[in-house]
């Protein structure tokens, strides 16, 4: 894969109270799915009400290419939402700590949980969830 089609995760975060605009946020992102600059914006994943891996709080994910990065990343920060935004590389620690951008306060995440460099098993999950 070329750097200009790399792939990318963003967790965006919510609770009770955040509920609403998560899936008020989530229900555009569909919309918007492989249009416009969100054409290279692949998956819009279930809301999940509980931590599920390294993730502490309910979360749901998106999917994306490159070139989405600036739509989906102005999204995000308009959204008022906390989101955790990564490329995928060979390395899941480093993809959820040194690489990541944060939007909002970061959250402390399980660690323990994630893929040994060399082993991303995110690759795998890219375009489609598990969760």
């Amino acid at each position: 894969m070329t750097d200009a089609q790399a792939p990318f995760h963003a967790h965006i975060y919510y609770d009770a109270a955040s509920r609403a605009k998560a899936e008020q946020l989530r229900a555009e992102l569909q919309a918007q799915m492989g249009s416009g600059d969100l054409a290279d914006l692949l998956l819009v994943g279930p809301m999940v009400d509980r931590p599920v891996g390294p993730h502490p709080v309910p979360q749901y994910e998106i999917h994306f290419h490159r070139p989405a990065l600036p739509a989906v990343l102005a999204r995000l920060e308009a959204s008022g939402l906390r989101a955790l935004v990564h490329e995928l590389t060979q390395d899941d620690l480093a993809d959820h700590t040194t690489l990541a951008h944060w939007i909002g306060e970061p959250l402390e995440l399980d660690l323990t949980v994630l893929d040994p460099p060399g082993m991303n098993k995110g690759f795998d999950r890219f375009g489609k969830t598990d969760f």
